[in-house]
């Protein structure tokens, strides 16, 4: 008989806490994850406040990869230079993302657009790297395009142990409620503002503001540390996006509708996974937390009792 390969499903933005997708919660209908739920075991919960840097989902990718790092410290950038063939495995210099973006000038403060509603292409990117290329330089920091237009890797050893948000966290908010703190940071908020006005007189922004898409006059940084004797092993859960944007939105109707689909696709073949006798583990995560759930041996009385008994979706999104 052959043996079914483990499968583990993490999704980001399971919940919630913003008042369009809260409003939603009640209404949703999840026949599948609802029956999953109540064949499964709450193996890990990992909850913490909504202040952290990294969010419950990077926390619980980076758990399940075998890396441990401080809050806001997750070496993405590194780890993603590696496996680019950018680092070699015994490099430990300090690495991060560096995100193009829109800041969005308000009254009061200045927020950060969500940079995957900027429209950049390669062509843009790879225009704005070369201007932008001798500015970083001159702060100790070696950019590198990424297959991703718009987001650059970049190599300082001022990224090893600067804590940064992630873009998840950020989004959507004023910038000085993430910027990094502290004189490790005062370089890069530097190079924040020389950016700013470099990219002011750029002909990509003049193309772009004749397209009708926004400017981009800012970047973000986040994903920054150093793989210091971490070999990822542990092979990497199947992570959904498909909650992300209508939640950074706020989108509560596009959310609800998100989570339906989501709910007839990848968790309904997990479910099939499952009634094949597959290993499968399921992470949910939300603003605060994140809960692992796996298949654990349970008595006949039991498993006969889950299959009648229903958890309510919305219950346990709504603890995320």
């Amino acid at each position: 008989m052959a043996e079914h390969p483990p499968r583990h499903l993490l999704i980001p933005f399971a919940g919630r806490g913003s008042p369009a997708c809260r409003a939603a919660l009640p209404a949703l209908k999840l026949p599948n994850l609802e029956s999953l739920l109540s064949r499964l075991s709450l193996a890990d919960t990992d909850t913490q406040d909504e202040s952290t840097r990294s969010p419950p989902h990077e926390r619980a990718l980076a758990k399940a990869l075998g890396i441990a790092a401080a809050d806001g410290c997750i070496p993405w950038a590194a780890l993603e230079a590696r496996q680019a063939g950018l680092a070699a495995p015994d490099d430990t210099e300090g690495w991060g993302v560096v995100t193009l973006c829109n800041w969005q000038v308000g009254i009061d403060d200045v927020a950060l657009g969500d940079p995957a509603a900027i429209e950049i292409d390669a062509a843009e990117s790879a225009a704005l790297l070369e201007v932008a290329r001798p500015f970083f330089e001159e702060d100790g920091i070696a950019l590198h395009a990424s297959p991703t237009p718009g987001r650059w890797l970049a190599r300082a050893r001022i990224f090893d142990g600067l804590a940064t948000a992630s873009i998840d966290r950020a989004v959507g908010y004023p910038i000085s409620q993430w910027s990094p703190l502290g004189d490790s940071a005062r370089p890069l908020r530097r190079l924040q503002n020389e950016m700013q006005m470099l990219l002011y007189t750029q002909r990509v922004n003049d193309d772009r503001a004749a397209r009708g898409v926004p400017p981009i006059n800012s970047f973000w940084l986040s994903g920054t540390g150093a793989l210091k004797g971490v070999t990822p092993t542990a092979p990497a859960p199947t992570v959904s996006d498909a909650l992300r944007i209508a939640a950074l939105r706020d989108d509560g109707m596009a959310w609800a509708e998100a989570w339906q689909a989501l709910d007839a696709g990848a968790i309904a073949s997990l479910l099939a996974d499952y009634t094949r006798g597959a290993d499968v583990t399921l992470t949910l995560c939300g603003d605060r937390a994140a809960q692992r759930y796996t298949v654990q041996q349970r008595g006949l009385a039991r498993w006969a009792k889950s299959l009648f008994d229903r958890t309510r979706a919305a219950t346990v999104l709504e603890s995320l």
